[in-house]
């Protein structure tokens, strides 16, 4: 009679080094970890975790070497999470953002003009219009929830905009991106299968919008972009849900979760508000600086093409490597020994790694800082001050790094 071998898996002493637990994430205790990681550990190896084995990059310095290198870390070959692409439960999707050259530079290429700076001051006037609405229906000192009031509202507008998507059906696309850049589903089978049939819902979904844009004339929306665009016209319906599943997720959750830390972070952080509050020619750098400390992504996974070295780590062909964006964000080396503080006035803001480096790096990233700026800008019009009346539900995962809600009250200062 066969015997099952024991698992070792539940009696294993977890790794304390190992920053793939959603639970540091739920509960915020990751920075802890990551501080001892950059002083001890820059490029560490931790052999057991949920997601396997695999390397943690936890500095500035080396996760932008890394970056440099695309030939030799590879988005393609793993995919850019910490989890596995497993053949028996998943369907492959491609993504630009996973794919590597030539593939990448000609369908990045492809949707890089929604994002221009002559886009941005096209589109400036109506994003402020839609923010200043969504502002004056708050109600002043009454309890709401503003990540959902607030931050899932704006950003999830501005995809219908970006998409030419039907308006009354606008919050599908939150709940696709939740479902599409939730990690830990990964772990559970029956869960799996859920997110696979929504995937299949929004990629039948917009194949119709696909359709009915076929033989128009072009128009500055993403779907009519890849309808008349050499390196995307002739994509294959999982690799076109797999592009759209990128940029609605990398609309969604970058800014709506900017904008969340905008609230939460300005409110834990008094000091600093009054400064922005006294000063709104600050808000700009605070934009940056929003970004920077919150980091909507914590992690974008490479895999190594060949045998290699990486601050004196053997790195070996296949390994997964995990970029930390999240800790490269605290590098006390580049931001200083205060670099876990929201400082509205950091002057070197801007070098976050927020949106990636190299050629990967946030092909929306204007947008989400015209959104950030926009919002923080209108409050400051309206002497809006958002007061935080309870601890926020967080994202449990060490993708997404954000919030599930935020108990706020907004008084005038």
């Amino acid at each position: 009679m066969a015997t099952l071998a024991p698992d070792t898996s539940q009696s294993r002493p977890v790794d304390p080094l190992d920053v793939s637990r959603a639970e540091l994430y739920r509960d915020d205790t990751w920075p802890a970890p990551f501080k001892r990681l950059r002083a001890e550990a820059p490029v560490y190896r931790c052999e057991h975790s949920s997601y396997g084995p695999y390397w943690s990059v936890s500095t500035y310095k080396p996760i932008v070497e890394v970056e440099s290198l695309p030939d030799l870390y590879s988005s393609e070959a793993g995919g850019i999470t910490i989890a596995d692409f497993l053949p028996d439960s998943d369907v492959r999707m491609p993504m630009f953002i996973a794919r590597d050259r030539p593939v990448h530079t000609g369908q990045r290429r492809t949707v890089a003009p929604a994002f221009t700076p002559s886009e941005m001051a096209r589109m400036s006037a109506d994003i402020r219009r839609r923010t200043g609405d969504i502002l004056d229906t708050l109600d002043w000192n009454k309890p709401f929830d503003w990540v959902d009031t607030v931050s899932i509202e704006l950003t999830t507008q501005m995809l219908a905009i970006l998409f030419d998507f039907p308006w009354e059906d606008r919050r599908k696309l939150t709940f696709w991106s939740d479902w599409a850049g939730d990690i830990e589903i990964v772990k559970d089978e029956e869960l799996r299968k859920q997110r696979l049939q929504h995937m299949y819902e929004c990629g039948a979904y917009f194949q119709n919008l696909w359709n009915s844009k076929v033989g128009k004339p072009q128009t500055p929306d993403l779907i009519s972009m890849m309808i008349h665009s050499d390196a995307m016209a002739e994509m294959d319906h999982f690799e076109f849900i797999g592009n759209l599943i990128l940029l609605i997720v990398g609309g969604n959750d970058t800014t709506r979760n900017s904008m969340s830390a905008a609230a939460y972070g300005l409110d834990l952080f008094p000091e600093e508000r009054a400064k922005l509050e006294a000063d709104p020619s600050l808000i700009q750098n605070a934009t940056q600086e929003i970004i920077r400390w919150q980091t909507p992504l914590a992690h974008m996974r490479r895999t190594a093409t060949q045998d290699t070295e990486l601050m004196g780590q053997q790195i070996k062909a296949g390994d997964k490597l995990a970029l930390w964006y999240l800790s490269a964000n605290r590098d006390e080396t580049v931001f200083g020994e205060d670099a876990d503080i929201l400082r509205v006035d950091r002057p070197n803001a801007r070098r976050h790694l927020a949106f990636g480096h190299g050629i990967h790096r946030c092909v929306g990233a204007r947008l989400a800082e015209l959104q950030i700026s926009v919002l923080l800008d209108e409050m400051a019009k309206r002497r809006m001050r958002v007061n935080v009346i309870g601890e926020p539900e967080r994202v449990a995962a060490c993708f997404v790094h954000g919030y599930r809600k935020l108990p706020v009250e907004i008084s005038k200062y």
